[in-house]
């Protein structure tokens, strides 16, 4: 059994999953609730299974990118659970959990040709995104793309590209070649990291727990509020 944990965004999620099924599933949406409802969650989870964490086959986290303090306190967690009951850390690319629910909900629209672009929301008109063919195998590394009219050119002439994600949207008037396809509603959840972590575990892709750190991407860039008068 696999404890999973994904906090890169909004909602704090956590799943238990068993090969590629989805045992159980605890999410909480109060935004910005990360710090308090990850435990929480983790440990109603774990009780409710009858499980302790020394118990599990491994705990994976959905390292990055995304939201700069989210990830540091998925991966904090996860780590810290590792460390106390021994057991592997494993961290898939939260980019490809976004293309996992993105196949659940709609795999029946991609054709042979389709790409499919997860867009991850950052500054602006910034979004991390890379492209995966209809099987969700990497077709490009993960990036920072400032979207423009001449984003994604290439692929979007030779077939449709499907934009998904907590970024995509905001994209939707700037790309707009008939092949461009855009899908709201799909974010990253525990509940889609069963596959990829299992994946990992068969492989044993361990991560180290002392050293690992998130993949952000991107360095994080502090901003000054603002003064209320």
């Amino acid at each position: 059994m696999i404890l999973n944990i994904e906090t890169t965004a909004d909602v704090c999620s956590v799943s238990l999953s068993e090969g590629n099924e989805v045992k159980a599933l605890k999410e909480s949406a109060e935004g910005h609730s990360h710090a308090t409802m990850l435990t929480v969650c983790a440990g109603e989870l774990l009780s409710e299974a009858g499980l302790a964490v020394s118990d599990l086959d491994a705990v994976s986290v959905s390292m990055g990118p995304g939201s700069y303090t989210g990830l540091r306190i998925g991966v904090s967690t996860a780590k810290g659970l590792c460390y106390g009951a021994g057991v592997p850390l494993l961290a898939v690319s939260t980019a490809e959990v976004l293309v996992q629910a993105f196949l659940a909900a709609h795999a029946g629209d991609v054709g042979p040709d389709w790409r499919l672009a997860p867009m991850i929301d950052a500054r602006r008109m910034e979004v991390y995104t890379a492209l995966y063919d209809r099987e969700g195998t990497p077709c490009s590394e993960v990036h920072a793309e400032i979207v423009t009219a001449d984003s994604f050119s290439e692929a979007l002439a030779a077939g449709p590209v499907a934009f998904f994600g907590p970024g995509a949207m905001k994209c939707a008037g700037i790309l707009t070649p008939d092949t461009a396809r855009f899908y709201d509603g799909i974010r990253a959840s525990a509940a889609a990291m069963a596959t990829l972590s299992a994946r990992a575990l068969q492989e044993r892709r361990w991560c180290d727990v002392a050293y690992f750190t998130p993949f952000y991407l991107k360095e994080f860039m502090a901003t000054t509020p603002r003064k209320k008068w």
